[in-house]
């Protein structure tokens, strides 16, 4: 038995790489080895280091957890696929990579679209599931989501902000504030910290989105795990009631909406969050 510290801060967990499909993935670990891992899938645009450290944190208080580069993002190789399912096959190559034949999944936004066509297409993999920001393949106005972010780029870089303050939160006092907490905790890693996604790379992943958005359904009665779907109630970007279509289609699963918030509706209400999918996580 190793002697060796359990790291369950995220901001200090070590990158690692390992290579699947001809792919190197950066990815790092952290939480108490041993057992089923919560594999983390991350949202458009986003790197290692945007992971709000108040959820993946309290969730390796006491569980394995894993977050990873997706091909051509950040430390890892390859090129960015032009459809969520080859995404989602990325993922399943990953997983398998590592030795893992069964996993939980924490996802975000387009994190969560990739987990659903990885459930679809693997339902053997997957145990529990957390969806969070996100909404089913062809749901309704799923594929607006990139005249939104196009749209509040251009504000942010008007209004000198990131993005993120406006395609995640609110602009009155409270999101406003939240905003800039959750920016602030996203620079707690110092070292190590990976590249931001190039504009390549980030205009193929809307068009993926746009693909989702845009196809015929998914057979989401297929998903009979443990699901936990969570959002903000006024989520611009991927659009609140996509989040009660997900809980219409799985069989089961439990919905939670918060108030006066939009798209980063966790990261704002964390404190309520972070311990309720921990617990659901665990249980």
């Amino acid at each position: 038995m190793s002697s060796e510290p359990v790291i369950t801060s995220h901001a200090e967990a070590p990158a690692k790489t390992i290579r699947a499909g001809g792919i190197t993935f950066a990815y790092r670990e952290l939480g108490p080895q041993g057992g089923i891992p919560v594999v983390f899938f991350v949202h458009l645009a986003a790197t290692l280091d945007n992971w709000d450290p108040r959820i993946v944190d309290a969730i390796a208080a006491t569980r394995h957890v894993i977050t990873f580069d997706q091909q051509g993002v950040g430390a890892s190789s390859g090129t960015v696929p032009r459809t969520i399912e080859e995404a989602a096959d990325d993922a399943y190559a990953f997983i398998r990579a590592l030795g893992h034949d069964t996993i939980d999944v924490f996802s975000f936004s387009m994190g969560g679209m990739i987990a659903q066509d990885l459930v679809v297409e693997h339902p053997e993999l997957v145990r529990k599931l957390v969806l969070t920001g996100t909404g089913p393949r062809g749901g309704k106005d799923m594929d607006k989501v990139v005249g939104t972010t196009y749209w509040d780029i251009l504000r942010s870089v008007i209004a000198r902000t990131d993005p993120k303050e406006f395609l995640f939160f609110n602009r009155d006092a409270a999101g406003k504030k939240a905003a800039k907490a959750f920016l602030a905790r996203l620079q707690e890693r110092t070292v190590d910290r990976d590249a931001a996604i190039g504009t390549k790379a980030f205009s193929t992943q809307l068009q993926a989105i746009r693909r989702f958005g845009r196809s015929a359904p998914s057979d989401l009665s297929k998903l009979t795990q443990p699901t936990l779907i969570a959002n903000g109630d006024n989520d611009r970007m991927v659009p609140s009631v996509l989040s009660e279509d997900l809980h219409r289609r799985i069989e089961g699963s439990e919905l939670i909406i918060y108030p006066n918030s939009g798209h980063g509706g966790i990261f704002q209400y964390w404190q309520e969050f972070a311990p309720v999918a921990a617990k659901f996580l665990s249980a």
